[in-house]
C-alpha cells in the first residue's frame, strides 16, 4: 500500500502553455507620402486650398470628401494626388457626416444650411487632435453684421454663376495700382491699390463669400468671394469686414473697409485665383 502510495505520488502531469499573443494596435487611417495639412480649428477647404494656392475641388478630390466639403480638427489632407506607399498615422478616419437639423449661425441663431461654405467643428475641445467621435458642423448662410443686429435670420441663398458664364469683372475700389502681380513671385500674386483707411472695397463680380477672416498670414483681414467654378477673388489688408461667410454679394457692393492690416500703409491687394491659381487682375479688369 506504502509503495502504491509512493508511486503515484512520483508521476505528475505536465502541463505546457502556449505563449499569449496580444493583438497588435491597427493604425485608423494613413498619412499621405507627399505634401499634407493638418486641419486646425477654424479651418476651411476654401482657405486650405487658397494659401496651398489650389482648387479646393482637387484637394476634395485627393481626399474623398464630398459636398458639403466637411473637415474636421487633426485631420490630414493631401495637397497632391495619391502616389506610392503610405505610411500609418495617428488619426482616425472621420465618420460620414451626420447632418445637423439645426445648423447654427455665427451669431448663435437656428438659421438654414448651404453646402457653399463649410467651417470645421469649433467644439471638439482640442485643436489638431483627433476625438473618439468628431461631430461635424455643417457652417449655415451666415447673415451680414446688418442683418444679425437687425434680428433678421433670412439670409440670400442665391447660387454663384455656372461653369462657362462670362464675368463682368469691375474695380474693387478706387487708386493707383502700386504693386504690379508678377507670374511665379510669392510676393507678387496680386496687385495693390492704394488708397485712405476706410475707403470702401467693393466686390469685383457677383459671387458669395466663401472666407472671411485674418487666419491668413500676410492678408491681414481678407475677404474671397467665389464666382464659379473656375474663379475666385481675394481682397486683403482691410481694417474691416462687412461680409460675412455664406453671404451672396453683387458686383460693386460693399464687402470691406480700405485699411493697412499685415501691411505698411493703406492700401487693398487683390488677388484673382482660376483653379486655385493666382492670374494677373489686370488682364481682367476692365482699362481705365
Amino acid at each position: 500500500m506504502v509503495f502504491l502510495l509512493l508511486a503515484g505520488c512520483g508521476q505528475s502531469t505536465v502541463v505546457t502553455r502556449k505563449p499569449i499573443e496580444r493583438p497588435t494596435q491597427r493604425p485608423h487611417a494613413t498619412r499621405p507620402v507627399g505634401p499634407s495639412y493638418t486641419v486646425q480649428r477654424g479651418d476651411t477647404l476654401y482657405g486650405i486650398a487658397f494659401r496651398n494656392k489650389q482648387d479646393f475641388k482637387d484637394i476634395a478630390a485627393w481626399n474623398g470628401i464630398v459636398s458639403p466639403y466637411v473637415i474636421y480638427p487633426g485631420q490630414v489632407l493631401k495637397l497632391s494626388p495619391a502616389t506610392g506607399p503610405q505610411v500609418a498615422s495617428r488619426f482616425p478616419t472621420p465618420p460620414a457626416p451626420r447632418p445637423d437639423p439645426q445648423g447654427l449661425a455665427p451669431t448663435g441663431k437656428p438659421n438654414r444650411t448651404s453646402g457653399t461654405v463649410q467651417r470645421v467643428a469649433t467644439d471638439s475641445g482640442v485643436s489638431g487632435q483627433s476625438s473618439p467621435d468628431p461631430q461635424p458642423v455643417t457652417a449655415p448662410v451666415a447673415v451680414s453684421p446688418a442683418r444679425a443686429e437687425n434680428g433678421s435670420t433670412e439670409a440670400s441663398t442665391s447660387t454663384t454663376p455656372a461653369v462657362g458664364t462670362a464675368l463682368s469683372w469691375r474695380w474693387p475700389t478706387a487708386g493707383d495700382v502700386v504693386s504690379r502681380f508678377v507670374a511665379g513671385d510669392p510676393t507678387r500674386q496680386g496687385i495693390n491699390i492704394g488708397g485712405a483707411a476706410g475707403q470702401v472695397v467693393n466686390a469685383a463680380a457677383d459671387g458669395v463669400v466663401v472666407y472671411s477672416g485674418a487666419g491668413l498670414i500676410g492678408y491681414g483681414e481678407l475677404v474671397i468671394v467665389k464666382h464659379n467654378d473656375e474663379f475666385l477673388s481675394a481682397y486683403g489688408h482691410n481694417r474691416k469686414r462687412l461680409v460675412a461667410e455664406g453671404e451672396s454679394v453683387r458686383a460693386g457692393q460693399p464687402i470691406a473697409e480700405m485699411g493697412r492690416s499685415g501691411a505698411a500703409r493703406d492700401m487693398l491687394h487683390f488677388e484673382i485665383r482660376r483653379k486655385g491659381k493666382p492670374v494677373d487682375p489686370l488682364a481682367h479688369l476692365p482699362r481705365r
